[in-house]
């Protein structure tokens, strides 16, 4: 029995600083992602977007790997996100369950997409976590708005959280692959049915429009928050406005008056 181990442990990692002076044979490689064979039945998977992944290596050896490829990370995360499931190799069965997956051999590229499925799993576990409180934060204040007639939140912090959904958003789209298939599927039928059956027991696709769908709802709360400071803004100005107008005429009639 092994198991593959995924771990948020980055914001990002710098994949071309990895390439260059990490020692380990090389299998795959694109401006996102290294895919390595430590050993004959040990595999290493790195993502820019922060996502180490693990194949039959034990805590001790994870450890060092980790201190290896460190230096390459960028806001290091102490408290990491894993998942972990375990692969059986048994002849002639391809089969994917809540519990493991077990593969006909020990293919190095099955081994990828197990590897693959694990580390998009981690990595939506992780931007639900942050769309979840973030989704807590702003209806906070549309409870506050619904209460007290008024917004609680002021201009400047209003374009910062909107710039931080932005952001998220953003990271989201570049660095998930949940709806593109790794071209080695293409040609290989048993390859692809592998990638879309750990695609549906991980449910990622599910899970992945759910927090799209926290971040529109989102979006659209801010939006509506912005619509209203616009207002309040523009009311603002006109009544400035109209105030130094009064000063000016009641400036001409006193003026006029004693002049």
């Amino acid at each position: 029995m092994y198991h593959v181990v995924a771990y948020q442990v980055a914001d990002t990692i710098n994949i071309k600083q990895c390439k260059e002076q990490l020692p380990w044979q090389l299998l795959f490689q694109d401006s996102d992602e290294l895919y390595f064979k430590k050993s004959d039945d040990q595999f290493l998977y790195i993502f820019h977007y922060g996502m180490v992944s693990f194949f039959n290596m034990s805590s001790q050896e994870i450890d060092l790997v980790l201190q290896d490829i460190k230096p390459f990370f960028r806001n290091a995360i102490s408290e990491k996100h894993a998942e972990d499931i375990q692969v059986e190799i048994v002849p002639n069965t391809l089969k994917v369950t809540f519990e493991k997956v077990i593969l006909p051999t020990l293919s190095s590229e099955m081994v990828r997409l197990v590897m693959l499925n694990a580390s998009q799993s981690v990595a939506l576990n992780n931007y639900s976590e942050i769309t979840e409180n973030l989704l807590i934060e702003t209806n906070e204040h549309t409870l506050f708005l619904e209460k007290k007639g008024k917004l609680d939140i002021s201009g400047n912090k209003l374009k910062r959280f909107i710039g931080k959904i932005l952001n998220i958003k953003n990271k989201i789209s570049e660095n998930l692959y949940i709806f593109d298939s790794p071209d080695i599927t293409w040609e290989d039928e048993q390859l692809n049915k592998l990638n879309l059956d750990l695609k549906q027991t991980f449910d990622l696709k599910d899970r992945y429009h759910l927090i799209h769908d926290r971040i529109d709802i989102i979006k659209e709360n801010l939006e509506l928050f912005k619509d209203i400071m616009d207002h309040k803004e523009s009311s603002k100005l006109e009544w400035i406005i109209i105030i130094l107008i009064l000063v000016e005429v009641v400036d001409l009639f006193i003026a006029k008056l004693f002049f």
